[in-house]
């Protein structure tokens, strides 16, 4: 399935304007909220933008008395994740409690997974261009509950909380520092967001917090990171800062080249980088001091006493995996065999999940390439100028397959069809029924066509001279034919009288 791509060995990321040459080591740390509508350990609801404390249960609430229960759902969706990265799944899993202060999270801590994860090692495979790809090892995804969130600007001299998000299941997904530069980075993030979609196991939203990025930077030596991979020293790697909730592909990248041009300006003026937790002010374009980064035993994890070891057995997960939809590499791949699609048209048409769904269902008409012209070009460039995405396409993919059809049956020209598509974007009528009531079927009879040629030819003797000449003027008489018919004679019947007529 991949084997028409070549892996390439990350090349290291020479920092620009440094006095000397460092390399740039990355690791990702996903946190993609499941698409479940119940929390991980209660019954309410995650609808996003309901109004504040609306959704929230006793146990998210930390009521006393109040047990938490594990949503097995939640748990599918986490095993579901894992074999679509390629993962192992471990049958055996627990919770543990991570204890430090959450002014949105009542019982002041949260219930995660340290010792015994649900998930361990993985991978993705990276687009960094036609047929080229990187492969970024996945560490571990654990479950864990999500924090509320803090309100600071509803008054000038009180903070707010809204524990809506509070309890809302996240599967924290670690990569390995295998990620060399902040383009990769974000292809990373992008890459990661396909495949989750596709599962159906986050819906990716960036915008609403259900899917945002914890940055791992590090800069080291030439060198320094061929001899980590030959010891699994992280000591080679240098020390590593940690830039928190990233939300967008372009802020990652340039956190990341902020970060590192600090670090090196640290290092090479004889300072030491501190290990600690960092935001991103995106105005400033500048990453700033958060807190110290705390390690595991600095959040005193302990087993939870409220919840039992997650023993799961090897026939269901069996069973999710038979489940799994076609992911975005095998339907990439499939659209180049299948369809005779080049690698870049079948990138962009299998880049969103819906997007890939609605050209299967265009063609349907048997004509893939056709089909992918007219969604790539005329459908994807009109959503674009419109600001709206294939989920609120106005033109079902039936119709725009009808215009296919009718392009492929010669009822209609490519220029005819443009005028069809956008009485059909506007209007939601079916092609057929337009091309018919508005007069736009594509004229075919040849004796017509004739007439029409030779209207032009009589009219234009000096033209007809410097054409059989110049055979490359022949296009002047097709044009004036497709004036005279109204753009609705048949091209390659035209083109075929034009140079019959013409002795060519």
């Amino acid at each position: 399935m991949l084997d028409h791509l070549a892996f390439e060995t990350p090349k290291p990321t020479r920092i620009a304007g440094a006095k000397e040459d460092w390399e740039l080591v990355i690791g990702m740390e996903v946190h993609a909220q499941v698409a479940s509508n119940a929390k991980l350990f209660s019954g309410a609801s995650t609808a996003f933008g309901a109004e504040p404390n609306s959704n929230v249960a006793f146990v998210d609430a930390a009521m006393p008395g109040m047990l938490p229960v594990i949503n097995e759902f939640c748990v599918e969706q986490a095993v579901r994740t894992g074999l679509g990265l390629k993962a192992r799944i471990n049958l055996f899993s627990a919770f543990d409690r991570k204890n430090y202060f959450y002014p949105d999270l009542p019982q002041g801590y949260q219930i995660s997974q340290l010792y015994h994860p649900i998930v361990g090692e993985g991978e993705v495979i990276v687009d960094m261009g036609p047929g080229v790809a990187r492969r970024v090892r996945i560490e571990r995804i654990h479950l864990e509950q999500d924090a509320g969130k803090s309100v600071h600007d509803m008054d000038p001299n009180m903070s707010f909380v809204d524990l809506n998000r509070t309890g809302v299941a996240l599967m924290e997904i670690v990569s390995r520092p295998d990620i060399r530069g902040p383009e990769e980075a974000a292809a990373y993030v992008v890459k990661m967001r396909q495949i989750l979609r596709y599962l159906g196991t986050c819906d990716g939203n960036m915008q609403n917090g259900n899917l945002r990025a914890d940055v791992n930077v590090s800069v080291c030596r030439p060198g320094d990171y061929e001899r980590y991979q030959e010891t699994q020293d992280f000591a080679h790697l240098g020390t590593r800062c940690e830039i928190k909730n990233m939300n967008s592909m372009r802020f990652i990248q340039a956190a990341i080249d902020y970060e590192a041009r600090r670090q090196i300006a640290i290092l090479e003026d004889g300072g030491e980088v501190v290990q600690e937790t960092r935001l991103y002010d995106p105005d400033k374009n500048e990453t700033r001091s958060m807190r110290s980064k705390e390690e595991a035993h600095d959040y005193r994890y302990f087993p939870c006493p409220d919840l039992l070891p997650l023993e799961i057995e090897q026939d269901w997960v069996d069973a999710i995996e038979a489940s799994l939809p076609e992911l975005p590499d095998a339907k990439k791949a499939r659209f180049v065999t299948v369809f005779g699609l080049s690698e870049y048209d079948a990138g962009v048409l299998t880049a969103d999940v819906e997007a890939a769904h609605y050209f299967e269902k265009v063609a349907e008409v048997g004509d893939g390439k056709l089909a992918a012209n007219w969604v790539i070009n005329e459908l994807f460039g009109r959503l674009k100028k419109d600001d709206r995405d294939i989920t609120t396409c106005p033109i079902s993919p039936e119709h725009m397959g009808e215009i296919i059809a009718l392009i492929k049956s010669g009822d209609i020209s490519g220029k005819i069809a443009k005028d069809v598509f956008e009485i059909a974007y506007t209007s939601g009528r079916a092609p057929a029924e337009i091309v018919e009531t508005e007069g736009m079927k594509q004229v075919t009879d040849t004796g017509a066509i004739e007439a029409a040629v030779d209207a032009v030819i009589a009219d234009n003797p000096a033209q007809v001279e410097k054409a059989r000449a110049n055979p490359k003027l022949t296009g002047w008489f097709v044009g004036q034919v497709m004036r005279a018919t109204g753009g609705k004679a048949n091209p390659k019947a035209v083109n075929e009288i034009v140079a019959a007529k013409l002795g060519l």
